[in-house]
């Protein structure tokens, strides 16, 4: 009777975990938060980021409430991640109000520069870079657009979140 032995494998040096705390200001089950946060966990693998081998993420759902979105900040900021994903303006004000050190990448923010997130969309400057969802400088060709489809339009009515444009106050 032959007996094979293979001496048992060195484990090897892992890679330090980073960890990646994500707030996203919708509910666990938003229909568009999952493929949006699965393209996420699937370009973190495309550069070489797998989860569970070399980082960890932790997220919270805050459900639109904005005291759930600042107690989420709060608690994700004590954690001391490598950076923070951040969904929405008002998951951005509530991080920028606890950190100006942790990086936050951003995503659904409607206007950064005229909040103050950021200095500007070339060069953001502080902590904070990401994604708007549109420009407001184009807010004038939406005008044009509207008067080539109906040029009997004469009055235009903007409907927009008010605490979007306050400014987040720094440390």
């Amino acid at each position: 009777m032959t007996v094979a032995w293979a001496p048992p494998a060195r484990a090897q040096q892992g890679e330090r975990v980073r960890r990646i705390d994500v707030l996203m200001a919708t509910d666990a089950d938003d229909p568009e938060a999952k493929p949006r946060l699965a393209a996420f966990v699937q370009g973190l693998h495309h550069s070489g980021l797998i989860v569970g081998q070399n980082i960890a993420i932790e997220y919270r759902w805050a459900g639109g409430n904005a005291d759930s979105i600042r107690k989420y900040a709060k608690e994700l900021v004590a954690l001391n991640p490598a950076v923070i994903l951040s969904h929405t303006s008002t998951a951005l004000a509530s991080l920028l109000q606890e950190t100006r050190t942790i990086p936050i990448v951003f995503t659904v923010v409607a206007d950064p520069v005229g909040a103050g997130y950021v200095d500007s969309l070339a060069r953001p400057g502080g902590n904070a870079t990401g994604f708007t969802t549109y420009d407001y400088s184009i807010g004038g060709k939406w005008l044009e657009l509207l008067k080539e489809i109906d040029p009997r339009i004469t009055r235009v009515a903007v409907l927009r979140d008010a605490t979007i444009s306050t400014r987040c106050q720094g440390d």
